[in-house]
């Protein structure tokens, strides 16, 4: 293994349009980055910022670059002549969800079909809830329904409070996701509940069990609390993590990493409580990571805080200020390493309904990435250029892209 390290950068649903399977999803003309730029253009995302979407950190290295190339759109104010190196990827696993995106991302496209809950009130199995109320010692559940999470935990919190009874609900994801006040409830007891669901769902493909802790007394403030937890099936093969860890260097989860592969490959995991401060631990790894290491965050506020809500301005703000972060960890690489910033699915906040969206992604490399176009790629190329800056032998899916 070579000496150098490689920092990949989730940038959790931030897509770019023109995937060519979105259709098939019901998101055809869908473009998370596309449709805020325009929206910002024309004024319609005043909400603490205003003007042209301004991302000149992400830009210099080919952001609008990749839109272009990836849906054909013009992203107003993304207009910078690349030094990246840059393109646009695109996913054939059969899913736009977080699992998929990100091992795919990691070499390993998602070779089976999720199961997805009915939308059906009921909508889950009896023999699943009974199993779950008899083996946590429920009183019962609420919600048992597709529902957005704060509006849900808004909607029967306080029934849950007074019950005991946690919400359970799903999404157009393949998730089961139950969500519980930390101090009424108890946060050790909601993720002794989570267990039991991962082991009664996992077996069904069900991709994750989302532990949702709230605080708060009443619908006016009640908010969720950063203890969120994903229990994730582990992926099928070995990822790039897997690779890295064997062949001894360190793996470095930063933000959901760690839960989204259920801890596969994962050697050292910090954690902060929003996008902002995933950043610090980013940059915390980039100071202690040894030689060879592989540093992967997620920064999952773009999806959980302004995608799902349709928060078109907050999505703006907050890439704002995660660009205006992006000097500090380009100035923060280590000779020869490689910087890469990325997406895993869209959430098109434009978009009807409350979920993610098909798309393509940005893919862009600096520190040791010769700068310039690679055109099209797909999700598995990004782990297989880790792999090859790396020194390590090449893996089933994908090629590099370096």
């Amino acid at each position: 293994m070579r000496a150098w390290r490689a920092i990949l950068c989730v940038m959790d649903s931030v897509g770019c349009g023109g995937a060519p399977d979105a259709a098939a999803f019901g998101d055809e003309g869908a473009n998370t980055l596309g449709h805020i730029a325009e929206a910002c253009a024309a004024g319609r995302a005043e909400e603490g910022r205003s003007g042209p979407l301004h991302l000149p950190n992400l830009d210099a290295l080919g952001l609008g670059a990749a839109i272009r190339l990836a849906s054909g759109a013009e992203a107003p104010g993304l207009d910078a002549s690349p030094t990246g190196r840059w393109g646009a990827a695109t996913e054939v696993s059969n899913g736009k969800d977080t699992p998929s995106g990100h091992w795919e991302l990691s070499g390993v496209p998602v070779p089976f079909d999720w199961h997805y809950f009915p939308h059906e009130v009921p909508t889950f199995p009896a023999e699943v809830t009974d199993a779950l109320i008899a083996r946590a010692g429920l009183p019962g559940i609420l919600g048992n329904c597709h529902a957005s999470g704060m509006p849900i935990i808004r909607e029967l919190g306080q029934e849950s409070i007074r019950t005991g009874k946690p919400i359970c609900y799903t999404s157009i994801d393949s998730v089961f996701q139950i969500a519980a006040h930390e101090e009424h409830f108890g946060l050790d007891r909601l993720m002794e509940v989570c267990r039991i669901a991962a082991e009664l769902v996992h077996p069904m493909n069900v991709g994750r069990v989302i532990a949702r802790p709230f605080v708060g007394e009443g619908p006016g403030d009640f908010k969720r609390t950063a203890n969120r937890r994903d229990l994730a099936i582990p992926p099928p093969e070995p990822t790039i993590c897997d690779r890295v860890a064997e062949a001894g260097g360190q793996v470095w989860g930063i933000g959901k990493i760690k839960d989204i592969f259920a801890g596969q490959g994962i050697t050292h995991a910090l954690k902060g409580d929003s996008d902002m401060s995933n950043v610090d631990k980013t940059l915390e790894a980039m100071a202690e990571a040894a030689p060879g290491s592989l540093i992967f965050a997620n920064y999952v506020d773009f999806d959980t805080l302004y995608g799902h809500p349709r928060d078109v301005a907050g999505y703006a703000r907050n890439l704002e200020a995660f660009d205006a972060r992006v000097p500090e960890l380009i100035a923060a690489l280590g000779k020869d390493d490689l910087l890469i910033f990325t997406a895993d699915h869209g959430n098109d906040p434009t978009w009807t309904g409350t979920d993610h969206t098909r798309e393509r992604v940005p893919v862009l490399m600096t520190g040791a990435a010769t700068p310039g176009t690679f055109g099209h790629c797909g999700f598995a190329d990004v782990g297989e250029s880790i792999a090859a800056h790396l020194g390590l032998a090449p893996g089933p899916h994908g090629r590099t892209i370096l």
